[in-house]
């Protein structure tokens, strides 16, 4: 990546360091930092304006512990394939790749059977999830809304990158799409959650006696998110 100066000079720290990184230049920077852009995996470097590639290789350098272990915490990407098992609303479903057939994505007892090409399937997929959620989430949020005499506006399903759910103070509910993947335990307790802030916008204990109520297992689902969530962002 290479970064231009105010001076005109131009160089490239990432062959000199040994691996790709973003650099950017900060015209408000007082200093050299780095941070994960945890989508592309790629380490960032903002700079001030004024910054030698000397003492940015060093800076670099010196930190390619912090660099290396931030990385490995990151899961790689994963794609929807051929044989592989997942878990869709708490049901374990086989990846069934079906190149001859018609009909995008369909259910077939415990196989979710796709057509198309090879390189169709992860979209594919990934686009039957999403249109199943919005079925799913609107019914399960609606079932629970109802137990505190609260109504939903609307549902939609999103591609965030850190966040599981939110509700709005218009009564609209935002779910990931990848909470999906989620055992059921985990689901029950995202639902619950979002559905309590319906009533209690903020985290009081009148909030979380609301989830309990909701949900009167949930502690197990917010712990496994807590613990395993990350997982579900492999799936880009």
């Amino acid at each position: 990546m290479k970064l231009t100066l105010l001076t005109g000079k131009t160089y490239d720290i990432s062959e000199a360091v040994g691996m790709d990184i973003k650099v950017i230049q900060s015209p408000t920077a007082r200093r050299l930092t780095l941070r994960i852009d945890s989508k592309t995996r790629t380490p960032v470097l903002s700079v001030p304006r004024f910054c030698s590639r000397k003492h940015a290789i060093k800076f670099v350098e010196e930190n390619m512990d912090w660099i290396v272990r931030s990385l490995s915490k990151i899961p790689e990407q994963k794609y929807f394939s051929d044989g592989e098992q997942i878990s869709l609303f708490g049901e374990i479903l086989t990846i069934c790749h079906c190149p001859h057939e018609r009909g995008g994505v369909w259910r077939k007892d415990n196989f979710l059977c796709v057509s198309g090409g090879a390189e169709f399937i992860h979209r594919r997929i990934k686009d039957y999830i999403k249109n199943l959620c919005r079925q799913k989430f609107l019914e399960l949020s609606r079932v629970k809304a109802a137990q505190i005499n609260r109504h939903i506006h609307s549902i939609s399903i999103k591609d965030t990158k850190s966040r599981w759910g939110s509700c709005s103070s218009l009564n609209n509910i935002n779910y990931n799409w990848r909470i999906a993947l989620a055992p059921a335990e985990a689901i029950n307790y995202l639902i619950a959650h979002e559905v309590a802030h319906l009533e209690h916008p903020d985290h009081s204990k009148q909030f979380w006696d609301c989830v309990g109520l909701l949900n009167p297992d949930w502690k197990h689902g917010h712990d496994w998110l807590k613990k395993h969530g990350k997982t579900l962002y492999m799936y880009k």
